[in-house]
Formats: structure tokens, sequence, C-alpha cells
């Protein structure tokens, strides 16, 4: 995949417009992400009082169903509903769960701390929709959407609502972090660590912000009291130590924590699963974490 990036000269994310990598990661996400997997169900809504988009994709079942919100990743910057699309499609089969993604409000024209905030607030009016059971709602998502996973589990804590769980895949947890990842993430061709600062520039309108512990959930005072834990990472990726600390962080607080490294995936590989089986194999982690979590087979 790298050779083919270098071959074809593929530009970085970060030398383009904003309008150009938005269209580029999706396109990018999409090629890779295989073929797309039908659901018995998939709906949009906008609800008023929110002000963001929902997308709901629902497996076979009646009543209220277990249910995952997640929170795309593209650095707050890029991203959308739709370059989740394949992954939501595999987790609801694979898990036999419903899937609920949230269209937060993206940097740099709504910074830090906009979309934590909308995906609190998403997360709690979701909690108390008919079609959804409260007692078997995870937060999740990959990148950005895990670092905005990791702060609405901080916020949720104290103001509700009760969470069954979080997956984490290759979370940002600490700006300006200088691990032994960060500082090997020079590779041209592929998520390095400039892109990192290029989508932290966007995020946060000062460095100071970077202390908050919603925008750095590693931070945190206390993680005692969070929900179980899945958290995934990447051999090469920038992000992997950050991502592993947090799960240390959350074991040593006495969080339920499951950590699984990847070696020899790159960031972004959850969502690759047509180009790569260390894709697969993670999602199907992911959903078998998730039917333990709500008690399935």
């Amino acid at each position: 995949m790298r050779a083919q990036r270098a071959a074809d000269d593929v530009p970085q994310l970060y030398t383009q417009t904003l309008a150009e990598a938005r269209a580029a990661d999706l396109a990018s996400i999409q090629a890779a992400g295989g073929e797309v997997e039908p659901v018995h169900s998939v709906e949009d809504a906008f609800v008023d009082e929110l002000g963001v988009p929902l997308r709901i994709y629902r497996p076979f079942g009646d009543g209220p169903l277990p249910t995952l919100v997640y929170f795309f990743g593209g650095g707050w910057t890029l991203g959308s509903i739709e370059i989740a699309d394949g992954i939501c499609r595999r987790l609801v089969n694979a898990a036999g769960c419903q899937v609920i993604t949230v269209g937060y409000r993206l940097a740099p024209e709504n910074p830090f701390p906009a979309a934590v905030h909308d995906c609190h607030r998403a997360t709690q009016w979701i909690a108390k929709a008919p079609f959804v059971d409260p007692d078997r709602l995870v937060v999740g998502g990959d990148s950005a959407g895990g670092n905005l996973a990791a702060a609405t589990t901080l916020l949720a804590r104290d103001n509700g609502p009760a969470l069954a769980g979080q997956l984490l895949v290759y979370p940002n947890t600490l700006y300006g972090s200088d691990t032994a990842s960060m500082r090997a993430g020079t590779d041209p061709h592929l998520f390095n660590r400039t892109s990192v600062s290029w989508y932290w520039n966007h995020y946060l309108t000062d460095p100071s912000q970077g202390a908050d512990s919603l925008a750095s959930p590693l931070l945190a005072s206390s993680h005692s009291g969070l929900p179980p834990a899945l958290v995934i990472t990447a051999e090469y990726d920038p992000l992997r130590d950050e991502g592993e600390f947090y799960a240390e962080k959350l074991y040593a607080a006495g969080v339920p924590t499951t950590l699984t490294r990847y070696d020899g995936m790159v960031h972004g590989f959850f969502a690759m699963s047509g180009a790569l089986d260390g894709g697969r194999r993670a999602i199907a982690e992911a959903a078998t974490w998730l039917r333990e979590l709500f008690g399935g087979d």
C-alpha cells in the first residue's frame, strides 16, 4: 500500500485545501473500504434540538436495541457520516447491534470544544430514544472519533448518560505528545506527525486548550468510574503510544480494559477492510467485544 502511494505520488492531505482534503479523504477511504455491506435498514435524521445529523443503521429485530454511538475520524477537520459508512455497516452485521453515527461539527469552522459537546449531547439524546436500550449503550470512534468517544465518557460519567463501554480505535489522547511512535512518524507517504500537527492546529484556537482533558483525555485528573474499554492501536502509527498509554491509565484506574496492537498496520487501517486483512480482523474483534458486552452469543 505504501509503495503504491509512493508510485502514484499521492499528495498528503495537509498539502491541500480543506475542500480538496475532505474530498480526497472520503475517496481514499471508500476505495479501501471494500464492498458496501447491506444492512436491514439505514435512516438519516436531523434532530433540531441537537443541530447535527444522525445516521441510524439497524439490524433485524424489534424493540429497543443495544446501540453503538459512533464518531467518525478525520482529525476533527475532515470526515463526515459518509466516511464511517463502511465501518458502521460491518459492525451492525458482525455485532448484531444498532449503530448510530453523529455528524458533529467540524473545525476550523467550529473549533474545540464544539465537536465534544455535539457528541455528548447527541449521546444523551440517543440514550432517551425509544428505539435504544439505555442499559446497552456504547460510544466509539476511530482516530479523532476515538478522542471524542473518550471525551464523551468523561462528560457522561458526571452528567450522564450511563454507558456500557467505549470502543477507542487509535485515538488521539494527548496534544503535543512526544512519544517514541510520534518521533518515528516521519514517513512522507503515510499519516505522520506533520498530519497530527495539522489537525490539531485546525481544532484548537489556542495551544493552551490542549491541556483541557476534553481535548487530551490522557490528562484527566481521574479515569476511575469510566466504562469498560477496548483500545485498538496500529504498529506504524504516530498515535500508537498515546493510545496505549490511555489504555494503561484506564486499567490502572480499575476500568476493565482490553488493548490490542495490530502489528504491521498503519493509521486508518480500521476503515480499510477491503484492502487490509488487519482491518477485517480488527472489525471482527470489535464486534466480538460488543456482542459480549451486550450479552449476546
